[in-house]
């Protein structure tokens, strides 16, 4: 079985498990559904799923400009027959009317220049797709008659600073600290503004930590994939802060199953809701996870806290979703690291090839020395 097929095995086999009753198939089946940001880590998963789903009458289409792939390879798309993948990007009316033309009655709207830190460093280039971007596909998806717009947004970006545990939707803050959480936040106003305005039916879905097969590391990627691809390098993990602090760390194809019911339930038009496993997990115990894992023996570094990171604990409340779309976290933090591990062991060469740290300073921890250290393995 090469790496393709273990993917597909592995989004079939959640699927199984993942509490859709049959009129979710039915109301995928033969559908055109458009994925932007199909190729990142979100994404490619979600593509995998929404295939099986719309079956061979229906069609996935992938819009992607593959800016946060270094090697601009679509290599984490899985080649499947119903998909298909348009290279393009979200403020191009060029490759907008490209997928449109294909009559999508469906948008997933995933794409982002992610995340916090890339926001601070290039804040225009943020600016630009996250808000005009979206602005651009809301247009095309208010005129072409869609069905449905969910759109990605991020609890841990729009909640702000010291939320009360569990954060709970209704928890309003204007004290965000990087373009990347007005963006987010910005991007649910808009979703709101075309749904009340225009009766475009959108959802926002506001994910927590997302980790899993398919995420690569890099500068600006997630901590999860960073520290797996360090420690099996065997440098130390760098600990931004105290390693007290806690995350809401949440499953891929969890986020996966959130988005596949968004869709289908009409009582989740206009709503915004938590997608998240409704558990914290300490830094600390994560860095021992991943270093027992990968049979890491060096030593953790301590740097500063990064001024935006303004979070000690994260914890989300996904009582509505529960209530509105049935949703239900499958896949516990050890299985999910489990198959994590799984997923860059496979694809190490590749990973290798494409993890995008650049030589010299990394202005996420600016005034620091070093991002990690090398570290001897015993």
């Amino acid at each position: 079985m090469d790496v393709h097929e273990k993917r597909i095995a592995l989004v079939d086999d959640y699927l199984d498990r993942a509490y859709l009753v049959d009129e979710v198939a039915d109301y995928y089946s033969g559908r055109t559904v458009l994925v932007t940001g199909g190729a990142g880590a979100i994404g490619s998963n979600l593509v995998i799923a929404l295939s099986g789903l719309v079956g061979d009458n229906g069609k996935v289409l992938v819009l992607d400009n593959l800016s946060a792939i270094k090697t601009r390879d679509p290599w984490n798309i899985t080649p499947l027959p119903n998909v298909m993948f348009v290279l393009g990007d979200v403020r191009s009316d060029v490759d907008l009317k490209r997928v449109f033309k294909e009559e999508p009655s469906i948008v997933f709207h995933l794409a982002a220049f992610f995340a916090n830190q890339n926001s601070i460093d290039y804040s225009e280039t943020s600016a630009e797709v996250d808000v005009i971007g979206q602005i651009k596909l809301l247009e095309y998806s208010k005129i072409s008659g869609l069905e449905k717009f969910i759109y990605a947004s991020s609890g841990c970006a729009i909640y702000g600073a010291y939320p009360e545990l569990p954060i709970k939707e209704e928890f309003i803050s204007m004290h965000l600290t990087t373009p990347y959480q007005i963006n987010k936040m910005t991007g649910e106003m808009y979703c709101n503004f075309y749904n009340h305005h225009y009766g475009l039916p959108t959802v926002n879905c506001r994910f927590f930590n997302s980790y899993g097969p398919g995420e690569v590391p890099g500068q600006y990627r997630n901590v999860i994939p960073n520290f797996i691809y360090w420690a099996m390098k065997g440098y130390s993990l760098p600990v931004t802060g105290t390693g007290e602090e806690t995350r809401d760390f949440t499953y891929v194809l969890d986020l996966v199953q959130g988005l596949i019911k968004a869709a289908f339930y009409s009582t989740a038009v206009g709503e915004n809701f938590n997608l998240a496993s409704g558990k914290e997990l300490k830094i600390r115990d994560l860095i021992t996870k991943v270093n027992e894992a990968t049979d890491n023996k060096a030593d953790v570094v301590f740097k500063e806290r990064r001024k935006w990171d303004t979070k000690p604990r994260l914890l989300a409340s996904i009582d509505k979703a529960r209530q509105l779309i049935g949703y239900e976290p499958v896949v516990d933090f050890e299985e999910g690291f489990q198959r994590n591990i799984e997923w860059f062991r496979d694809n190490w060469e590749k990973i290798e090839a494409v993890a995008d740290f650049p030589p010299g300073m990394s202005s996420a921890v600016r005034g620091v020395k070093g991002i990690c250290s090398a570290g001897a393995r015993s």
